[in-house]
């Protein structure tokens, strides 16, 4: 009996000296993981903040861009109408030469930017109509 208590003595004293051992290093290193944890936090957060201030400096610099774009394209135009008005040599080239600036100006931007008329995904085959045989069919596309 003595050697069944000395089994289970030694196993359970150790058990219990690791467990106080485990307790005081928990509670004496915990200092440690915390404040690598919230310097890991604080430098995401750092990060995050310049990228969001990188975004908006990118997109208010593309907005300028576009902008002067505009503003350009816009002299541009004025200048060619300018030009077409006092070198066209009679009326009649005057006002082609206008009219094919002012419907370029018209309808160009606006054919890229119409939606499109269907929000239903392309089909991958031909729809089938009712008389006469599908894609599939046998006697498809022969001459009879």
């Amino acid at each position: 009996m003595e050697q069944t208590l000395t089994a289970w003595l030694f196993p359970t004293l150790a058990l219990v000296a690791g467990i106080a051992i485990g307790f005081l290093v928990a509670r004496l290193a915990p200092s440690a993981a915390p404040n690598r944890t919230q310097r890991q936090l604080d430098d995401m957060q750092e990060r995050f903040d310049s990228y969001q201030s990188e975004v908006v400096t990118h997109f208010n610099t593309t907005a300028n861009l576009v902008r002067k774009l505009t503003q350009s394209y816009q002299e541009v135009q004025e200048h060619l109408s300018e030009g077409a008005s006092r070198l066209a040599l009679d009326e009649l080239t005057r006002q082609r030469l206008l009219a094919t600036l002012h419907s370029e100006e018209l309808t160009a931007p606006r054919e890229r930017l119409t939606p499109p008329k269907s929000n239903e995904a392309p089909k991958d085959y031909a729809p089938k109509v009712a008389d006469v045989p599908g894609t599939l069919d046998a006697a498809f596309g022969l001459k009879k």
